[in-house]
């Protein structure tokens, strides 16, 4: 499974099926839902993807090849001690909804198992649309800044030919040039974000792409900071204001958030939030739940 990268994906919440199920769910063009609903999905994250054994997975697993926790009705058997079995990067993934739609629309709702000749290009087109679906969201997020309203038009195209390119039939899948449009859209977002982060007076901090790992930034100042991309791992952000902050594909795995201010932080995906700590002090959009994993207090 993927790491947050920039872009990145928000996380799913656990339900009753024993695999993440939506919660508020965010809507990408045509209203379409961009959080994982499980219960339409063929355990596509679970088979489709490698795992490298490291702090977020217990066992390598290459990709095609199904998670041994994976249950024959598709559901995940450690779903509720994911933690404590060792895979917290299956914790705080969520494919935004691509796995319902490979599944159920892409493939017409036959499963893998039952169609095992449809497995190699179902797993193919999992990624790719899942890709896709982290653009739609991060260009939904785009859509909700009052300051990047000179883009709207753009963004709002863009999330429309997006859609359309994650409805394509598997042969249309393969054949895309993802990386070119990625590159596309970054572009775009990444206007949007500096229309967004002109707002905050005085010098902002430009982090993109740097490696904080580990990084002393308690009550840090980081108003309308540029943290695309930066690798903030196990970094010490207790207190920090990141106000207006960028934090596209900004990896949080293990970040120390307790009592900083995310409440008006850019492009911050639940996912972000799945792999960093925090507490009851920490504050976040309202859009964003608070981890189960986080403690009362600090």
């Amino acid at each position: 499974m993927p790491s947050p990268s920039a872009p990145s994906g928000a996380s799913g919440r656990s339900g009753a099926s024993g695999r993440p199920s939506p919660a508020a769910p965010a809507a990408g063009a045509g209203g379409r839902a961009l959080r994982a609903d499980c219960g339409d999905c063929f355990g596509l994250c679970c088979v489709a993807l490698s795992f490298t054994a490291s702090a977020d997975f217990a066992a390598d697993k290459p990709a095609g090849r199904p998670c041994h926790h994976l249950a024959e009705d598709f559901r995940c058997g450690i779903h509720t001690r994911l933690r404590e079995r060792g895979f917290p990067g299956c914790a705080a993934f969520d494919c935004l909804g691509a796995g319902q739609r490979v599944s159920q629309v892409t493939f017409g709702g036959r499963d893998w198992r039952a169609h095992p000749e449809l497995a190699p290009a179902m797993f193919a087109a999992f990624p790719v649309v899942r890709h896709l679906h982290e653009l739609l969201w991060y260009l939904t997020e785009a859509l909700r800044l009052p300051r990047a309203r000179p883009v709207h038009a753009e963004l709002r195209a863009a999330l429309a030919a997006t859609d359309a390119l994650a409805g394509g039939t598997p042969e249309e899948l393969a054949r895309l040039d993802l990386s070119a449009h990625r590159e596309r859209v970054n572009a775009l977002l990444l206007r949007a974000g500096e229309l967004a982060r002109a707002g905050v007076p005085g010098r902002k901090a430009d982090h993109r792409g740097a490696d904080l790992t580990g990084a002393r930034l308690r009550n840090a100042a980081l108003r309308g900071a540029n943290l695309r991309g930066a690798r903030l791992l196990a970094a010490d952000l207790r207190g920090a204001d990141l106000t207006a902050a960028d934090l596209t594909g900004a990896d949080l795995r293990g970040a120390d958030l307790r009592g900083a201010d995310l409440s008006g932080a850019l492009f911050l995906a639940q996912s972000q939030l799945d792999a960093a700590r925090g507490d009851a002090d920490t504050r976040l959009p309202a859009r964003l739940a608070r981890p189960a994993h986080w403690p009362a207090r600090g």
